[in-house]
Parts: C-alpha cells; structure tokens; sequence
C-alpha cells in the first residue's frame, strides 16, 4: 500500500551545554520500516554533519548553538527537511549560520539529490540557474561575483508545488543579505520534471 498520508514526526533534541541545544526529526510508525530507517539514518548522519562542520571550522571555543529543522513538504509521497545550525565562537564577529536540506521520494523509496527530479536527458542547470539569474535582477539581489550556473548537487527543497534553490551564507551574496533563496513554481519547469519523480508526485492535480 502506498504511502499517501503526511508521516508521523517527532522532535529530539541533543544538548552539549547550557546554551548549545540541536532540534532535529525523527520519523515515526511508517509501515516500510527499511524506509523508515533509510530516512532516520540520514537525518542522524546531516544532524552531526552540520554540528562537527560548526565545531571544526574555528580553533576557538563554542559559546552559543542553537539547531532547528522545517517540515518544508509532507503529503503526496514526499517528505522534504531543512536543517539550520547557528554556532557563535568565542571572540567571533558574529555567529555563522548553515542549511542544509533532505528530500525524500516515497513512493520509491529513496534520498533525491537535484538531478533525481528532473528527465535524464534534459538540461535542468540551465533552465533553473536562467530562472535564478532572472530573479536575481528583478530582487536586485547584491552579488560578491557574477552567477554563472547552480551546481549539479545545489543545495534545494520542495514546499508543495515549489521547487525551492538556496545558497550558503557567503556563497554568492554578502554576509548580511541573509541565505539567497530562489522558489520556482513547478509550472515553470514543467517540461524538464521527471512525472515519476518527487516534482511529478507534487504536480499531479487532486
């Protein structure tokens, strides 16, 4: 039996210290129970990921860290998390944030990368990064270099029938622009999306 109803998510929390405190989900009382563990794993492994990328980047001590995570979509067999980890250092100028996301097409039972959404034979990197680009002008977004392309692997969510592109801190735009984010409506795209992919789940009319 398919899974079409939105999945059961718990909060964890691991804490290291009076003000060092990281959320993050935990799936629960899913029926495909290899599935269920696919997906915990992953979480795990991002969560630790992004706290040891935190801790190891600067020689000095951690004062302050704080994790969330975003349900971003959780219906028509698709299941997609962000996960952000602020850490400010001792003497620091300020803290630094990072973001980064899982998708999860249910249906088949495996982890998305960027390129798992689209047809094999099309050009998805162009097509989004001339969407970004368009964007980017009409926001009047600041750059700290010129945008050439997305990467094959770019950072990305789904938010119903949005495919959303993000960029680090300091990837592309200054520091307090805040994370770049780039949300492109499926309609957009719609001849690139692979119908048996997560964007072809999302995109089906009810």
């Amino acid at each position: 039996m398919p899974i079409t109803l939105p999945i059961s998510i718990k909060s964890l929390k691991i804490t290291s210290g009076p003000k060092q405190t990281v959320f993050y989900p935990k799936v629960m009382q899913m029926t495909n129970q290899q599935l269920q563990r696919l997906i915990n794993t992953a979480i795990v492994y991002e969560t630790h990921k992004l706290i040891n990328e935190q801790v190891g980047n600067m020689p000095t001590t951690v004062k302050e860290m704080l994790g969330f995570y975003e349900i971003k979509n959780n219906q028509r067999q698709v299941l997609s998390l962000t996960f952000s980890n602020y850490t400010y250092h001792d003497q620091a100028a300020h803290g630094m944030t990072y973001l980064r996301s899982l998708t999860f097409d249910l249906k088949k039972g495996k982890q998305c990368q960027l390129r798992d959404l689209f047809k094999p034979e099309v050009d998805y990197m162009k097509k989004l990064s001339e969407i970004i680009k368009m964007q980017m002008k009409q926001r009047d977004i600041p750059l700290l270099h010129e945008f050439n392309t997305i990467k094959p692997n770019q950072d990305f969510y789904i938010a119903d029938k949005t495919l959303v592109i993000y960029f680090q801190l300091y990837e592309i735009t200054p520091y307090v622009f805040g994370f770049p984010i780039f949300p492109i409506s499926f309609y957009d795209i719609q001849e690139l999306i692979d119908e048996n992919g997560p964007l072809g789940h999302m995109a089906v009319n009810d």
